[in-house]
């Protein structure tokens, strides 16, 4: 059985775009990944695609998932759902990609981290609160 997954793994040289970013572990469900190709938060080498869209070995994705974007180039296709460090193996996320992330995971420690005050604001600073945070109010 699993030789012929071998082989039709050789065989395979495109699978549908939702099939292949829930088999490299890039979204926990299939239903997920779809909704997402679907929602514009995918591209494909720079465009916007449809979930049934091959992708084939070489190609650039772009996945942007909450906070997070990540620039990956598809290294190979899997024809099942294999253990994580296998679906590692699918793509290579780029250098500026992996910076930028971790970047902007920086970023939110630091605004996360920000000091608060001890207590409750008062009545007085929460109305400035308001009259600052207020439209037009400049």
């Amino acid at each position: 059985m699993s030789s012929e997954r071998s082989e039709n793994a050789a065989l395979t040289t495109s699978m549908r775009l939702d099939k292949w970013l829930w088999s490299a572990r890039i979204f926990k469900t299939r239903a997920l990944a779809t909704a997402a190709v679907a929602g514009g938060k995918v591209h494909l080498n720079g465009a916007r695609v449809k979930p049934a869209h091959a992708v084939r070995a070489g190609d650039t994705l772009t996945v942007q998932r909450g906070y997070d974007a990540m620039t990956i180039a598809v290294r190979s296709l899997a024809t099942h759902r294999g253990p994580a460090p296998v679906a590692t193996k699918l793509y290579d996320e780029t250098d500026a990609s992996r910076a930028a992330r971790a970047e902007r995971a920086a970023a939110r420690a630091a605004l996360a981290s920000s000091p608060r005050g001890d207590t409750r604001p008062t009545k007085k600073q929460r109305r400035d609160l308001i009259r600052l945070t207020r439209k037009g109010s400049f």
